[in-house]
């Protein structure tokens, strides 16, 4: 325990052990915008760096328009993300949007023409589906997916925090 606490004092997290959660929302150094924060995937293709810099390896490539991502660190022009799955990597900022998208984790998932499980169905999507993620209430967001919009349980939804709201 006592080299765990001298880790966090030379990183700088010594007070974090003894406040308990951050009140505030932690924010970027570089874009003083949330941490960490969704976004999505300008790109069709995106290299996936092990560093933050052009002269670091490509671990990777996304090719995924639209796919969501979670930044959790920043570094001069150059954010670390991760997908649903976890993995992830260094991305210029320029191949990310700010535009919100989720991915559908159920397959055969009704989109509802209401937030209400007894809603009239206007949609099925499959598993793995990317949509625009638009209004978010306490339980439900409602997303635009293949032409088609409906409301789903944020549960079944990757890329929205389950608390947090939208207009």
């Amino acid at each position: 325990m006592l080299r765990f606490i001298l880790n966090m004092i030379k990183i700088g997290c010594f007070a974090a052990l003894f406040t308990g959660p951050a009140q505030a929302q932690d924010l970027g150094p570089e874009t003083n915008l949330p941490m960490p924060r969704f976004v999505s995937l300008k790109a069709s293709e995106s290299n996936v760096r092990r560093g933050p810099s052009l002269s670091h390896r490509i671990d990777w490539v996304f090719k995924r328009r639209h796919m969501p991502l979670q930044v959790i660190a920043e570094y001069g022009h150059w954010r670390r993300v991760i997908d649903r799955e976890g993995q992830g990597g260094w991305v210029h900022y320029t191949m990310l949007s700010g535009s919100r998208t989720v991915i559908v984790d159920q397959d055969m998932l009704a989109l509802r023409a209401r937030p209400d499980v007894n809603a009239t169905e206007n949609a099925v999507v499959e598993a793995g589906v990317i949509a625009r993620l638009g209004e978010c209430n306490p339980a439900w967001c409602r997303v635009t997916a293949g032409g088609y919009k409906g409301w789903a349980p944020k549960s079944v939804l990757w890329g929205v925090k389950p608390d947090e709201l939208r207009d």
